[in-house]
């Protein structure tokens, strides 16, 4: 596609569109539950110091063009950027906010493939289900643990692979605005 195609498109509403370098366009539907998820997860990564590695929506490498930018990234203190990216072999968690249309990506896909790269800990925070699912002990195909824990029951500790703990307070996230009663 060329470049006057692309800035003469109207892309949908509610979505933010990304122009990787390798020519991919993203459309990743935006909604203020999951910005105001992230910014929450953002607030309660701030105990791990005002200077750790946390991304979100940062490209990180992975093999076979696999590449992923989740929502938020716990690296690794001493992870280096290789080129302009980091690895996926910095990662210590990754959490994915699930929207409306991107549920069976972030429950599925991502869970097999996050566990398929070993990465330590993927957290699902579900809005819409008012709740998040911790996935640990990664295998081939996914992980062999995971545990649901819902809105609004207290913090939720989660032990780091380098020995720190991301605590997740779960009576500050955000919830969606209820639906407007059409009746």
């Amino acid at each position: 596609m060329s470049v006057d195609a692309i800035t003469h498109t109207e892309f949908p509403a509610g979505y933010v569109v990304f122009f990787g370098v390798d020519g991919k366009i993203i459309m990743t539907p935006q909604s203020e539950e999951h910005s105001s998820t992230i910014r929450s997860m953002q607030i309660d990564s701030l105990a791990l110091g005002r200077h750790a590695k946390v991304t979100s929506d940062v490209y990180i490498d992975f093999p076979a063009d696999e590449n992923s930018a989740p929502d938020l990234a716990i690296l690794r203190e001493d992870a280096r950027k290789e080129g302009k990216r980091y690895s996926f072999e910095d990662v210590l968690l990754i959490s994915e906010v699930v929207s409306t249309s991107s549920a069976r990506k972030d429950y599925d896909d991502c869970t097999a493939k996050y566990g398929r790269y070993g990465i330590p800990v993927y957290l699902v925070v579900d809005p819409y289900a008012r709740e998040v699912v911790l996935h640990t002990e990664p295998t081939s195909s996914g992980y062999s643990t995971a545990r649901t824990r819902a809105y609004g029951t207290g913090k939720l500790p989660i032990p780091l692979a380098d020995g720190r703990t991301f605590t997740l307070d779960l009576d500050e996230l955000p919830l969606p605005d209820p639906e407007p009663d059409t009746h």
